[in-house]
Order: C-alpha cells, then structure tokens, then sequence
C-alpha cells in the first residue's frame, strides 16, 4: 500500500500523522474534498500474512518478546495473548520512562493501520452529559462541542462502517444509525433477565462490529483503517502513504504561527527529512501526539509554537479499570458465537449510580458464552465462562501528565516521560464497581473466579502470577488503552490547547484530532468519538485548502 519517497511528487494540500482509526479517517476526509494528503505512518507497512501471523508462531513469538523484554510491559493487556505479536511496539527500540513507582502501561501499534487492528471494535456514542463535563478541584472543565456538532458525523462513520446495536433510548447513551443489533448468547440472555429482575439494572446488547469475516470484509477486518477508511482514501488516487517514518516534530515558519511541514525520521537508517505542506493533520495516538508538539513547542526548541494555556501534556486521563471471571451452572452450547464489539453486552450505568462517594461515571462490558476452550482445556465441566470488565471515568488532573525526557531513541528522538496515578476518586470507582459486579455475577446464579481455575493454560500460567488483569484492585492507567488529554481542546486559550475546531490556538494550521484533544474522559470506549471529531475537524479546514 504505501509508496516509496521518490515516487511521491511532493505536492500535497495535508500532511496527516498517523494512519489508524482517525488518521484513516482523516485521509478520507480530506481526499473525498479534494485535497491531496500525505498519510506518514512511524511503523512498517505489513502484509496480512505478516500483521496476523499464525499459531503456534505467534505464542512463540509472544513468549520470545516478554523474555527478551520487547513486550513485557503490553504483555499485560490481554489483548497481547489474542493477537500477532508483532502488531505490538517494539519496547527496546521506541522506549519511554515512568516513575518507578507509577507505572504506566502504554501500548502502541506501530504499523499501518496502527491499533486499529487490535482494536475491540465498541462504538459508543458520547452523551450531552458527557460534554457538559467534569468539576474537578473547584474548576469545571466541559468541551466545546455538544452532540449536535457530532451527529452527523457519527451517523456517517456509523453507516459506512457497517456497525450493529440496538436503539435503547437511553439518554446517556445516545442511540446510532446501525444495523440490527447481534444476539445475545443464550447465557447472556438469562444472565440479563436476572440482574434486571433482581436488581433493577440495565442490560443491553453491545454496539459495534460483528466477528471479521474474511469472506464478507475482505482480508482486514472493517474495524480496522485498512479494512476500510485507508483504501478508500487510496482509491481516490489523491493520497500517499509513507510507512517506516515517525514525525519527530514540525517545522514552524518565522513568525511562528504557522507550521509549515513536519520532520519525519526514518526507522531503518535514521535519518531526517522536511516534508511540507499547507495543512497538518496530528492523529499518531495521544501520547505519541502530544510529544510531537511538546518537540515543537517553544517550551523544548528555540522557534517553537507558543501554547499560552501552559497545559500542554497535562491532564492525561485513560480509564481505569477492573475485571473479574464468572462461571454458571451449565456447558456452552456450540458452536458458540464469537466475542466482538457488538457480540457482547453492557450495563451502561454511566453517572447514573446513587449514593457513590466519588465523581464521574462508569458501564461494565461482558461476554458470557463466547470464548469456551475444548473440554480438555476446561478444568470444569459442565460449567459456562464469562467475564465482566468495568471501565471508568478518570477525572482530568493537572499532575497527569506527560513531559519529554532528558533521554532519546536510537535515533535521537527525545522520548516521553508519563507520569499519571489514579486519585481516591478513581480507587473509589473502582471499589464500587466491584462491589457492582459481585452482585451481578451472584443474581445471575454464578461464581466468580480466578482464570487459573476456570482453564489449563499450557505455557501461559507462569506469566499469570502477578498479572494486572487478574488483580482486584485497579489496573495501572494506560492498561486499558483509552488514554485521552494532554492538548485539550476548549473556549479559550487560557484553559485548552486547541479550539472549538481542533486548531492550536496561535497556530491554526495544524490541527489535533486523536484522543489528545479531549477535555474529559467520559466512561465510553472513545474510539468512533475520536473519529467523529476528526471527520468535522477535516470537514471544516478542508474548505480554506481547496477554494
């Protein structure tokens, strides 16, 4: 898919960073209006053989990389054990720092496509609660924006993709132009009767994209960019596609308010190159974006961009997070139906929870029925395995934050120091949803339990001991991969990074549209909101490109 540099003609109206959920969006976007783009993308451009592999190679490849220290930070994700290895980063060659006593758990996908092709495929709206947002120390910190200003755009990200889920008319939780819904598992069915008899809350089923059928999508799943939004994007013959180049930061004009390309440093040999354009387009992951304006800013370069809110890197949020197994009386019929973004189901509490002891707003995401092992794998019989993960608001905090550090890559790049802890609210959270989920295993008639007791896991158990997910305390932050903030967007520059309209704010051309620029984390999976945004962000700067 992607292009070699000499063959490009170097004549581009936007140059986007990034090529996974929004940075595919952004492609699209811009090239759909006519504009020519330049996609840069810091991973290699794999084929599918190389970015989906086969077992027993990946379980190889996943014990050789926790060994050699390659993956032994996002070996904690569960995903990690799902997936081809190699769509996880390098932890050796594109390193980052940390408190030792904070851990933070940051998963990259380095690669075209980036994490979209790990990612779980949920498509939750975000609210007008949400968007009022958050008091937090005194300050209210809300968005710019309401729903109004992103429907249109979910409703058009919603058709084209293709998503399912049901209309629930929840107002927390906004209803999508999707298709019928996908059933319930026949456990899951009961397992919602129950909790809705007993106690009173809502279950519904998920929303978001079906199991990848490679008959039906093609070679790469829908959820992913290059199942759809990248090729697209190609297809109208107005964008490139540079691979294997990480934008280290931009290029800023002499009056400094106005970016006119970005430095992109090659990963095989290191070295650098200018490639300008009249529009930039950041969407290379929140942390990744963040620390490519904090090496463009005045703060880390002499010329550099001028943030007058000062808060540019702070307030990084991610959701926190705990999960438990279950199991119920009871074998899984077969075959079964797999687990997927909208193969699931959710108990959306978001704010609506009485008598908490802390702010914000959480849902728990389940599956039951959807992952059995052969019987020989089951340590018992007869019985039905789910799981329930709660995912939380985390509130946004000045002393969350991500700075750069005195170190650099193999390359010279300086690499990003992240410093963020969950506050009482957040430890409060997840107590509650605890508390929330027992109840909800033991209405349902069920038995929470270690994974060790529910499966034989050959080779996997002794990397178990001591797993973050198995843990009933929080995860540390970045383990559930939501992590958002760092260049809020807001109404004013004295209290956000970047306008109404995802622009920095003395430096209009460049816009920031990935999950850096949200204010607040809200409780939702926040990927097609990210997609939304990008698509009105792009909508909006394409008109002065092509005029």
């Amino acid at each position: 898919m992607a292009s070699r540099p000499e063959q490009f003609n170097r004549s581009w109206d936007a140059i986007v960073v990034g090529s996974g959920a929004s940075g595919g969006v952004a492609a699209l976007t811009l090239a759909e209006q006519g504009a020519r783009v330049l996609v840069v993308e810091a991973g290699p451009d794999l084929s599918e053989g190389e970015a989906f592999g086969n077992e027993p190679a990946n379980m190889w490849r996943r014990l050789t990389g926790i060994t050699s220290g390659r993956h032994r930070r996002q070996a904690q994700h569960p995903g990690f054990w799902k997936t081809n290895p190699r769509l996880y980063a390098d932890e050796q060659l594109h390193p980052y720092e940390h408190p030792p006593q904070r851990p933070f758990l940051w998963t990259r996908g380095l690669q075209v496509g980036g994490r979209s092709l790990t990612w779980g495929g949920i498509t939750l709206r975000l609210s007008d609660e949400d968007f009022a947002g958050v008091c937090v120390d005194g300050e209210v910190t809300d968005w710019p924006i309401r729903l109004s200003d992103l429907a249109e755009h979910y409703g058009a990200l919603e058709s084209m993709l293709g998503v399912y889920g049901a209309r629930d008319n929840l107002a927390h939780l906004p209803d999508g132009e999707m298709k019928v819904a996908l059933p319930l598992t026949e456990a899951e069915t009961c397992f919602a009767g129950e909790v809705r008899q007993q106690l009173g809350y809502e279950v519904i089923q998920s929303r978001g994209f079906a199991p990848h059928d490679p008959d039906r999508d093609g070679a790469w799943p829908r959820s992913s960019s290059r199942g759809s939004t990248l090729p697209q994007a190609m297809a109208t013959g107005r964008v490139d596609l540079l691979s294997d180049h990480m934008v280290e930061r931009l290029v800023m004009a002499a009056d400094g308010a106005t970016a006119t390309g970005v430095i992109a440093v090659n990963q095989q040999d290191g070295s650098r190159e200018v490639y300008k354009s009249a529009l930039i387009v950041l969407c290379s992951s929140t942390i990744q974006s963040v620390a490519v304006l904090l090496r463009s800013s005045e703060q880390y370069q002499s010329g550099g961009f001028v943030d007058p809110s000062g808060r540019l890197g702070t307030r990084l949020m991610d959701h926190v997070s705990t999960s438990q197994f279950f199991s119920l009386p009871g074998g899984a019929p077969k075959p079964q139906m797999p687990l997927s973004g909208a193969g699931s189901f959710f108990l959306p509490f978001g704010r609506h929870l009485d008598g908490v002891d802390f702010e914000g707003g959480y849902g728990l995401w389940g599956g039951i029925s959807r992952f059995d092992p052969p019987n020989w794998l089951m340590r018992q019989q007869n019985r039905t395995i789910g799981f329930l993960i709660g995912h939380g608001e985390v509130l946004p905090r000045a002393s969350n934050q991500v700075s750069l550090s005195d170190k650099v890559d193999r390359w010279g790049i300086a690499i990003p120091h992240i410093d963020c802890c969950w506050s009482k609210n957040e430890l409060a959270m997840t107590a509650h949803m605890r508390r929330t989920i027992a109840a909800c295993i033991q209405a349902a008639g069920g038995q929470a339990q270690p994974i060790q007791d529910l499966f034989r896991l050959p080779l996997i158990e002794p990397f178990l001991k001591g797993a973050v997910a198995l843990s009933d305390q929080a995860a540390p932050p970045g383990y559930y991969i939501h992590e958002l903030g760092g260049a809020p967007m807001g109404n004013c520059e004295q209290t956000s990074v970047v306008d109404e309209r995802n622009r920095l704010w003395r430096v209009r051309n460049v816009l920031v549209v990935d999950g850096a620029c949200w204010p607040t984390s809200a409780w939702q999976s926040p990927t097609l909101t990210m997609m939304a945004v990008t698509r009105r962000a792009c909508l909006t700067a394409v008109n002065s490109l092509v005029e």
